[in-house]
């Protein structure tokens, strides 16, 4: 039976929200693990932000109180004065998951590149998660912890990569001042 009453349109079209919250939830690894019943649970406890083009969502040297997934738009990460720009995240993305367990200063600033639709999961939030479902909020701070050692190792790398290449140059620079 076709429902085209005004009430099944309004639920129909909350029904797509949700399913739109949803698939971007089950993409970002800290929600990667969790039972559809807990992404719900997930769901009803994010902070729906919109922001405007050119619109700060958070400074550099800010208070870290949560992170973001951008569920609709254009975000740059950018670092100091001059803002350098680090990274052009977009939908389905998130940035500042580090704020979920220090609130430690940023350590960039994110502005909206376009009009955007941002998911707020903040630190009190995966606390009270802790407190009140400690099965699933287990489940978020090993994943958390995850994330962070995957960009640790990562880190890593990439500075032993650097000193090696700073190492071949200094070697390049003294040959040079030798000859």
């Amino acid at each position: 039976m076709e429902d085209d009453t005004m009430w099944g349109n309004i639920f129909h079209k909350q029904v797509k929200s949700n399913t739109g919250i949803h698939e971007v939830l089950i993409k970002i690894p800290i929600f990667k693990d969790l039972s559809k019943r807990e992404l719900k649970a997930i769901e009803r406890i994010l902070h729906r932000r919109t922001y405007k083009s050119g619109e700060n969502i958070f400074h550099e040297g800010d208070p870290g109180v949560g992170m973001y997934i951008i569920e609709d738009g254009r975000v740059n990460i950018t670092l100091g004065r001059q803002d350098k720009l680090l990274a052009v995240l977009s939908n389905g993305e998130f940035f500042g998951e580090m704020a979920l367990l220090s609130e430690m200063p940023r350590t960039a600033s994110a502005v909206a590149l376009t009009d955007s639709k941002m998911l707020g999961f903040f630190q009190s939030d995966l606390f009270g998660l802790v407190e009140t479902n400690p099965k699933m909020g287990n489940k978020l701070l090993y994943r958390l912890a995850q994330m962070i050692a995957d960009r640790l190792r990562f880190s890593n790398l990439e500075n032993q990569q650097l000193k090696a290449k700073l190492t071949e140059l200094e070697g390049k620079v003294s040959r040079k001042k030798v000859s």
